[in-house]
């Protein structure tokens, strides 16, 4: 009889331990799955703007980085090199219109959108080749227009990338680009819109 009692606390222990055991090992396991699946902050978050001018719906489609206490200009983006003008993928803008920007024209379309930004001055190009990785598949003979921009410095940081495009009024507008100290404005007047 003692033994029995004996084998059985025995056997109650050995289960009680094994539950104790298994209860832990399933909360680990779901913390762990927890961790796995919150989502990470995005260092460069997918975005977009756009406006309609005159009879113009223009679409800019681009990634957002951020400074993060970097030096961008002449840095982390270098002067005289090709830039995608954001993250990630080429920045893309889309026109339903004809644009007419710096005297030529831009035909309505989808365009990748790239810069070389300079201390003085920025060549900013409108590519055919709307998609694609970074610069990788960059080339000047798909460029459909090509401008040259003055910079704006500006007087507090821009902390994240951003693009505008506003309504100047009869048919007119400005695509703009801002960060970190920099910052460009492209006028662009609608072409074949009624006013």
């Amino acid at each position: 009889m003692k033994k029995t009692i004996i084998t059985s606390c025995i056997a109650l222990i050995s289960i009680g331990a094994f539950a104790q055991n298994e209860h832990s090992n399933h909360t680990m396991h779901s913390e762990a799955n927890q961790e796995s699946t919150t989502p990470k902050k995005v260092l460069s978050p997918h975005t977009s703007t756009m406006a309609m001018v005159g009879d113009a719906h223009v679409h800019i489609d681009y990634s957002s980085p951020s400074v993060r206490n970097r030096m961008v200009f002449g840095g982390l983006v270098g002067y005289n090199t090709v830039w995608q003008a954001g993250a990630h993928k080429a920045t893309w803008i889309e026109t339903n219109k004809a644009l007419m920007i710096d005297g030529k024209v831009l035909p309505a379309g989808k365009y990748g959108f790239f810069v070389v930004p300079g201390k003085e001055s920025w060549k900013v190009m409108f590519n055919s080749k709307w998609d694609q990785h970074g610069k990788d598949e960059y080339s000047e003979i798909m460029d459909v227009l090509v401008t040259t921009i003055t910079p704006e410095i500006l007087e507090s940081n821009q902390e994240s990338l951003t693009y505008m495009v506003e309504d100047k009024k009869n048919n007119k507008g400005v695509i703009s680009l801002a960060w970190e100290k920099s910052k460009i404005e492209i006028p662009f007047e609608v072409l074949g819109s009624e006013k």
